[in-house]
């Protein structure tokens, strides 16, 4: 059966994305959306919102500045690194990738000496590269040579400011590798976790790299053409059995973003215990998806016809989730990355499996930007 994808199309008025982010993080606006309505709230609010012996599962990747500038020869090539692969090249994305082919060496501008080899090109833009150093001392030439792939609706026409080196990275993150930020964890602030930790809610985290496609709207008319990029994420043994003793106890598990969500459900089991994990993950949630995982999800306001759009609805039910973006866009919400946020409670399964047909795109009455 076919997916339409206009079923998660809407309109978002342009000064609704936000260019800047809460200050403090923790004072954005938080939607509560659950089975018996909406209620709007803020960040701080969370402690309250939650109960003792839930836990808190955030992602902790740290987001690289894989923005790079190559020349090959006299061609100047636009690169941006995507996602580290298992043999040590890392995939990218390349503008003008046609020019290159494989055993093209690359030499990138910012750097004295960085460089990598072509290895191989696919048909959409992508390229495998072998850079000439690794760990560290890739590291310290990626500071060099490289800047923040902010997202193109976060306008930044000079490029990323230093203020976006704080505020694009969450209190959490720990393992370089991401492209871009895990946006739900953006709004925690030391003084928010502590209350939380006061309030008897632990917390874990797993490690998930967002690749650079994470975020795009799928194109097409039809959802199950859609192909997802693999990402790589990694639940430690210790994680997983602190999420398992966590259930078992009563406790409900509340993923801090889209990205944690897919990871869970990626390594949960068909009793929904959670199992070691250390790969890569294309799980696609689509409405139909029945979660194992995850009862509680925090989450940012996505794109239209995006896949994060789909698995808030798979998870949420699509009707609750059309009502609360146009809750959100009429009473001012901010969207995206540097947005307000939405505390998500997991719909019945079965009303999720019987919206998973078509039904009338949200609107709001007018014109989405065009640079989504």
């Amino acid at each position: 059966m076919a997916l339409p994808v206009s079923d998660y199309d809407f309109d978002l008025p342009p000064d609704r994305i936000a260019a800047h982010p809460a200050r403090p993080r923790d004072s954005a606006r938080l939607l509560h959306v659950r089975a018996g309505g909406l209620d709007d709230r803020i960040v701080r609010d969370l402690p309250d919102l939650l109960r003792p012996g839930d836990l808190l599962v955030a992602n902790d990747t740290k987001v690289i500045p894989a923005q790079l500038t190559a020349r090959r020869g006299e061609a100047r090539i636009g690169i941006t690194l995507d996602q580290p692969r298992a043999d040590g090249t890392w995939h990218a994305l390349a503008r003008n990738a046609r020019r290159l082919r494989p055993g093209d060496v690359l030499r990138f501008e910012g750097s004295a000496d960085l460089s990598a080899t072509v290895e191989a090109r696919d048909p959409d833009g992508g390229v495998a590269l072998r850079f000439d150093r690794a760990d560290e001392a890739f590291a310290a030439a990626l500071r060099q040579a490289g800047a923040l792939a902010l997202p193109p609706y976060i306008p930044r026409p000079a490029g990323p400011t230093e203020a976006d080196a704080d505020d694009y990275q969450t209190v959490f993150a720990r393992e370089e590798g991401a492209v871009a930020a895990p946006t739900a964890g953006l709004h925690f602030t030391p003084d928010l976790l502590a209350r939380l930790e006061a309030r008897g809610i632990r917390r874990v985290t797993l490690t998930l790299h967002v690749g650079a496609g994470t975020f795009l709207p799928v194109r097409g008319d039809d959802i199950a053409s859609h192909r997802i990029h693999a990402e790589r994420g990694t639940i430690t043994a210790e994680t997983a059995a602190t999420i398992n003793a966590a259930r078992a106890a009563g406790g409900r598990i509340v993923a801090v973003g889209t990205t944690s969500v897919r990871l869970l459900e990626s390594a949960a089991d068909v009793d929904g215990r959670i199992r070691p994990f250390a790969g890569e993950t294309t799980l696609f949630i689509l409405p139909g998806h029945r979660f194992r995982a995850v009862d509680l999800m925090m989450t940012n306001f996505h794109l239209p016809r995006s896949t994060l759009f789909m698995l808030v609805s798979a998870f949420a039910g699509r009707e609750r989730m059309r009502a609360a973006y146009l809750h959100a866009i009429a009473t001012g919400y901010r969207f995206y990355s540097y947005g307000d946020a939405c505390l998500l409670e997991a719909a019945r399964q079965d009303v999720a499996a019987s919206e998973a047909g078509s039904s009338e795109p949200i609107s709001a009455g007018r014109t989405r930007p065009e640079d989504r």
